[in-house]
């Protein structure tokens, strides 16, 4: 998986608005939730996805992973 920072900037900035996003609202419209998983999510940032945890006892959002589309989920 690459990191964020070798992304291309264009998609660096989707995905750290959409990070910006889930930190206001955390359950979008827009997330799914992932099966097999309690409180693990994943929302779409074009060919990108952002998988990530929500821990309400806390008030935090943990990132688990970003990443392509093909790799994310491996």
């Amino acid at each position: 998986m690459k990191s964020l920072a070798s992304l291309e900037r264009r998609e660096q900035q989707r995905i750290r608005a959409a990070l910006d996003l889930l930190a206001e609202s955390p359950r979008p419209p827009a997330c799914v939730a992932m099966q097999g998983e309690e409180s693990v999510y994943r929302v779409r940032v074009g060919d990108y996805r952002i998988v990530y945890e929500v821990l309400d006892a806390v008030l935090l959002i943990h990132v688990v992973r970003v990443g392509h589309r093909r790799e994310v989920y491996r």
